[in-house]
């Protein structure tokens, strides 16, 4: 069941995924050559627990980090590690935090340094098949059109779309009704309902969309070990319309990137 949140608990919903935005423009600054995932982990637990707030999944399912740490041909759930990244890798970094009894959850794969021009096309299209999902996510449509907006675009680019994992809703649990997959038909899934919060999350892989599970029970690759990439938001539907809660903007000002990207999915204006 769907559970819809007043325009209070949106609001504490947004303050946490602030959080999380702002501490993945704190390791914006500090993605590059050499530093460790495991350095990066410790970084943002401190920043969470500076701002109040818990992890979100430190201890989720028995998860032992604060940030899912996913590099390359790793799609998600991939554990920091003593290992210093390279130049020319990605790194997807997934982070939550838990305030006043409700999560926030995004995530931005970030690039090392220089990185190969295909491989800075895969981050581009997934980033931008993130906001063709938010635009279908608004009232009379259902999971199906944010799915089919994700899929189309990005198999028009000829990438594959991960069928096994999707996005959800976001509240009080880290994982509430509905499912939001990748993938999908028109009208067909569950209503938006006003009040509802979702995370809209792509993981685009550069080839097959199958994937393989490791024995850790945690992370995933891609079948044939070409890069995946991963951007998630928090998103409300507010007035009939979706409304962002989350934010790329400390990662654009930390890495001097001038976008105009969120703008129209802001009924309020964002304050840095």
């Amino acid at each position: 069941m769907i559970v819809v949140k007043t325009p209070e608990e949106i609001e504490l919903m947004r303050e946490s995924a602030l959080i999380v935005s702002k501490t993945l423009g704190i390791l914006a600054q500090e993605v590059k050559p050499g530093v460790t995932t495991l350095q990066l982990d410790k970084i943002a637990e401190e920043h969470i627990r500076d701002h109040g707030a818990i992890p979100g999944f430190l201890g989720l399912y028995d998860f032992p980090n604060t940030l899912c740490m996913s590099p390359n041909e790793q799609v998600v759930h991939g554990f920091p590690t003593n290992e210093p990244l390279k130049e020319g890798d990605i790194i997807s970094i997934d982070c939550g935090a838990l305030k006043n009894g409700f999560y926030g959850d995004h995530a931005y794969t970030f690039a090392v340094g220089e990185i190969a021009p295909e491989t800075e096309k895969l981050l581009h299209v997934t980033k931008a098949s993130l906001y063709e999902g938010i635009r279908a996510f608004k009232k009379g449509n259902r999971v199906g059109d944010v799915g089919y907006a994700i899929q189309k675009y990005c198999e028009d680019h000829g990438y594959g779309v991960v069928r096994e994992l999707v996005g959800h809703g976001l509240g009080s649990k880290m994982h509430e009704d509905p499912e939001m997959p990748n993938y999908g038909k028109r009208g067909r899934g569950k209503k938006f309902i006003e009040g509802m919060v979702v995370a809209i999350e792509p993981m685009i892989n550069m080839g097959t969309h199958r994937i393989k599970q490791h024995r850790d029970g945690w992370t995933i690759t891609t079948l044939d070990n070409k890069p995946s990439a991963h951007f998630e938001h928090n998103v409300a539907l507010v007035n009939g319309k979706p409304e962002l809660l989350s934010t790329f903007a400390y990662i654009y000002e930390a890495l001097g990137i001038e976008s105009n990207e969120e703008e129209e999915f802001r009924q309020k204006a964002l304050v840095l």
